[in-house]
């Protein structure tokens, strides 16, 4: 359903446009978590190690082209505002043309780089074979992480976030039943879960674009759509790449961190992935209205309605503090309980250090929820670098610490470097803010 954002309580049009794809993401996960689940319960600790260890260079990847899908996103969202369909569609036909490409370059280029990634991550000889077997599957499938990624920022940028959360709940339905079908029925280990979650992914991007294309008439590309209007490529290109340079810093940040995890060892790497899933469900609902705000402030912008950008803002810091206080309490107050449920009871050390592990990060989501708040807010009004730079400050802070001081101090320290460099980044965007705000620019 398509949602005009440019009239109507802020607070409302963001909560009402976030409860989908917070949903949606939900069950996004759930493809990462069934994998766990089902690795760590029918496998073994090694594979979910194995997993676990590849699910960061997976996402650093992933995100690349995740990040590319979600700044055109932001220039969908401007003409809409506009309501100028034709630049809408012609700046559909340029993203997809140029990030369908660029997916499929880099997944022919990674399944020929796989071990030689996971040797630079460090990853321990008797979990690499089966981190190759699954990295290799996952990367011949990122052209499905460009199809849905890419129809669903189209979706989102005219208002409609409930038409992917149908389709996503439909595939993680799938990668469920496969997943337990191949590992446990045909015993294909980790390679099994791979192929379910590529096979998912396949499907909920098939059934966003028909939709689209058969519900919306207005984003069906025509002939005269197919353009290569040199200023609209410059302008998508530097959403996009920009963008896709945030998520990558953010991933690639993390990726060196996982790095530095895996030289503890088999038990902090099982506790490091799978307090890892339980936090990534829980920051859920602060990420998803970072990017909801993003889409509000662009469609404003479109609109030339800064008064409404000011009210959002305001709006959007409410919000922060209301769900980052309850996500700390749930996860904090039962970070055992949350472990257990990817780790058989029996693995008491990689427990016990999960539960070290979320009870530091939890406490601070708050930090983060601004955080992901002045990402939406400086992608939506145009200024890129600066959500670069936030991301680049919040990122390089944390791999400097863990890289300089987790061999002396011990893992611990890999835990406390997140939320320094949440602290930090949100100071240097609030200065920025009250620095610029009087000097709005409603350029694209």
């Amino acid at each position: 359903m398509i949602k005009d954002m440019t009239s109507g309580n802020p607070a409302q049009l963001l909560i009402k446009f976030t409860l989908p794809m917070l949903v949606g993401n939900l069950f996004q996960q759930l493809y990462n978590i069934v994998d766990s689940v089902v690795v760590g319960q029918f496998i073994g600790k090694n594979a979910l190690a194995a997993v676990g260890s590849s699910f960061m260079a997976m996402n650093f990847f992933s995100f690349v082209i995740i990040g590319l899908c979600l700044g055109s996103g932001i220039v969908y969202s401007y003409y809409f505002g506009e309501n100028n369909y034709s630049m809408v569609r012609k700046s559909i036909f340029i993203s997809f043309l140029f990030i369908g490409i660029f997916t499929i370059v880099l997944s022919l280029g990674l399944n020929l780089l796989t071990e030689r990634i996971l040797i630079l991550m460090n990853t321990p000889e008797d979990i690499i074979a089966d981190s190759i077997s699954y990295l290799r599957i996952i990367f011949s499938g990122l052209f499905f992480v460009f199809l849905y990624n890419g129809s669903s920022s189209v979706l989102r940028s005219i208002g409609d976030s409930k038409t992917p959360l149908i389709f996503l709940v439909i595939s993680a339905l799938i990668n469920i039943v496969l997943d337990l079908y191949f590992v446990i029925k045909l015993n294909m280990g980790v390679a099994g879960v791979a192929y379910a979650t590529i096979i998912a992914q396949g499907v909920s991007s098939v059934l966003c674009i028909a939709y689209a294309l058969k519900k919306i008439p207005f984003l069906r590309i025509k002939k005269e759509d197919m353009v290569f209007d040199m200023s609209l490529m410059k302008r998508v290109g530097k959403f996009s790449f920009l963008t896709s340079i945030q998520q990558s810093v953010m991933t690639f940040g993390m990726l060196i961190v996982q790095g530095y995890v895996n030289k503890f060892g088999p038990d902090v790497i099982a506790a490091f992935a799978s307090g890892g899933k339980v936090e990534s469900i829980a920051l859920l609902p602060l990420q998803d209205f970072g990017n909801a705000f993003g889409t509000y402030i662009a469609q404003n912008k479109g609109a030339k309605k800064f008064d409404r950008i000011e009210a959002g803002l305001k709006s959007m810091v409410k919000i922060v503090i209301v769900f980052g206080v309850v996500l700390s309490a749930i996860i904090y107050f039962n970070a055992s309980n949350f472990m257990r449920i990817f780790l058989d009871a029996k693995e008491v050390n990689a427990i016990n250090i999960g539960v070290e592990f979320l009870s530091v990060l939890s406490v601070f989501y708050t930090l983060l929820g601004f955080l992901f708040m002045f990402y939406g807010y400086y992608r939506g009004i145009g200024k890129l670098n600066t959500s670069l730079l936030l991301s680049i400050i919040s990122l390089g802070i944390r791999v400097l610490i863990v890289a300089n001081l987790s061999g002396p101090l011990g893992r611990t320290v890999i835990w406390w470097a997140a939320p320094i460099g949440w602290l930090i980044a949100d100071l240097v965007g609030t200065i920025i803010y009250l620095k610029d705000r009087k000097s709005f620019d409603f350029s694209l």
